[in-house]
């Protein structure tokens, strides 16, 4: 059962729903706290990208006392590349998909607070993409990744503390039965960080315009740079 209820504002429910009551559908729901209540609220108010199919998945049971963990995915269509859709929800059919990226929002909240935290709530992120031989081999493309999560926050207003993170370039090659397969380079961040203020929202949207760029999509308005030289086959 869900925690969380439906994302983003009418656009993409439909509806606008009235953001003080509290997600429905959930087991349990009337036990959790009033602060983690309002920080669903505040995450279910928000806006990602269209492009980035977000969903509800499971969360981690031993990091925290409540949590909730949210699914990204950015798609291309029948071998199209992104750009050549306008800015709408993609729906394509699972034989026509290419994952481009993929990430994963976590939001961990702790009631009596986490010495390591500074705080009650903490904000896990993973992306993951992959990339051309190219970018692969950039020796720069990890401190990149991490400059551009800082402007993704930055740019959407975040309030946080005690972040930390670190970016990956993870080379696969395939031998023996699998010598087929093509060399592969992907590239994965993974951050936290612990929120400051109450705009959880704002965390989210971050989030998603972060997998929407390491999956190569044109940036959003004031200066948003996307990671270049995704591979698009």
């Amino acid at each position: 059962m869900t925690a969380f209820g439906p994302l983003g504002g009418p656009d993409q429910q439909g509806a606008a729903r009235d953001a003080s009551q509290p997600p429905h559908g959930a087991s349990g729901i009337e036990g959790l706290p009033d602060s983690f209540l309002q920080a669903l609220s505040s995450l279910r108010r928000a806006s990602p990208r269209a492009e980035a199919l977000v969903q509800e998945v499971p969360a981690p049971s031993k990091l925290a006392p409540f949590a909730v963990a949210l699914r990204a995915e950015v798609h291309s269509h029948g071998g199209v590349a992104l750009g050549a859709h306008p800015v709408t929800r993609l729906r394509p059919q699972p034989e026509d998909t290419e994952v481009l990226a993929t990430g994963r929002f976590i939001l961990l909240h702790d009631p009596a607070g986490q010495q390591a935290w500074g705080g009650t709530f903490r904000v896990v992120i993973y992306i993951r993409a992959e990339l051309d031989a190219e970018m692969g081999n950039d020796p720069l493309l990890a401190s990149v990744a991490w400059t551009w999560l800082c402007d993704s926050l930055a740019q959407h207003g975040v309030e946080y503390s005690h972040a930390g993170g670190t970016a990956t370039r993870i080379l696969s090659e395939s031998f023996g039965s699998m010598e087929n397969r093509m060399p592969s380079n992907d590239v994965e961040l993974r951050a936290s960080w612990s929120p400051t203020g109450i705009g959880f929202g704002s965390h989210l949207q971050a989030w998603a315009d972060m997998v929407c760029s390491f999956a190569g999509l044109p940036p959003l308005p004031d200066g948003v740079i996307a990671l270049p030289h995704i591979r698009r086959s």
